[in-house]
């Protein structure tokens, strides 16, 4: 039995690969091998069904912090359209939309470092209207809130708070200064304690190493996230990761596979940035360890058409 049949065979029985075994298969085993394993894997916990979610940027700019990747800092040029609030009647325009097009979940999304207490109601006010009119699984991203705060989004009825980690906790410091990953895994922490579900992942291709995708998709798994969103940087002009090199297509894919070996038993979710990705390597991804995608715009920057998507999850044998 090779080293790669007896990770695969332990993920099936929901043993997760160490970051150091997943190392070693990225040295030895081929990209094919790897995308195969990470779907028997997918498929024995996840099944064929596509878990599909769409996002709404609620504000826009204006942020106080200085992630490097991101089009809203402030310490950023980027030339985005920046608002306080989406107007209520875009927002529940766009909520139908997504239901009618029949996308399962549907998170409201914030600039900043956390949306302030006087805001707070308003948000929760337009989840309770989204809630009364389509019936969407409600999720939301709003920064680094406190217990209070979350239990009124739970109140309002959502039910998964997102809080990306982004990367590994020895090279999120190399990307942020204004905040530390230890903040994201207190706020993750306290979502749970609210009693909603977590989704956390991260954006690949931002300078970091393979280990350092691998130590987020454990970092993220330990935190109890059951949805891990892979995002791909595209490179914002304005940002001081404007110039950073693309990563290849294969070495997106082989993070995907060996991020799925790392959490075997969560939503692996196909995010940002995959717009610049040949159908090929969305296939080879969705059959290779991929069980989830957020469709629709990308909160500055435009993803994959909805129709096209659903054509590509049904190529790949996904139930939509």
């Amino acid at each position: 039995m090779t080293l790669l049949d007896e990770i695969k065979a332990k993920a099936l029985d929901g043993i997760p690969a160490s970051v150091e075994e997943a190392l070693r298969l990225n040295d030895i085993c081929t990209t094919d091998e790897l995308a195969d394993a990470a779907n028997e894997v997918r498929l024995r916990w996840e099944g064929d069904t596509i878990d599909t979610c769409s996002i709404i940027n609620a504000r826009s700019g204006h942020c106080s912090e200085d992630c490097k990747w991101c089009a809203q800092s402030r310490f950023h040029a980027t030339g985005i359209n920046e608002y306080e609030f989406v107007p209520e009647e875009e927002a529940l325009k766009a909520a139908k939309i997504n239901c009618e097009l029949g996308i399962k979940r549907l998170s409201l999304v914030t600039s900043g470092r956390k949306v302030a207490p006087a805001d707070m109601e308003r948000f929760c006010e337009l989840y309770r209207k989204i809630s009364a009119e389509t019936g969407l699984y409600l999720c939301a991203s709003m920064g680094l809130l406190n217990l209070s705060e979350l239990k009124m989004l739970k109140a309002a009825g959502v039910k998964r708070y997102h809080c990306n980690l982004e990367t590994s906790s020895r090279y999120f410091g190399t990307l942020c200064t204004t905040h530390s990953h230890s903040d994201k895994l207190k706020t993750i922490k306290m979502a749970q304690e609210a009693g909603l579900q977590v989704c956390s992942g991260g954006i690949i291709g931002m300078g970091e190493s393979m280990r350092d995708r691998l130590e987020l998709a454990q970092e993220a798994r330990d935190a109890g996230a059951v949805s891990i969103p892979v995002n791909i940087l595209n490179p914002i002009p304005g940002t001081p990761l404007q110039d950073t090199p693309l990563i290849s297509e294969d070495e997106i894919i082989r993070s995907v596979t060996l991020m799925r070996l790392i959490a075997p038993k969560v939503t692996m979710r196909f995010a940002g940035g995959r717009m610049r990705l040949s159908k090929k390597t969305m296939e080879r991804i969705l059959l290779g360890g991929m069980n989830g995608a957020l469709m629709g715009d990308m909160l500055t920057t435009v993803g994959n058409s909805v129709n096209d998507d659903k054509e590509l999850f049904e190529k790949c044998g996904y139930q939509i």
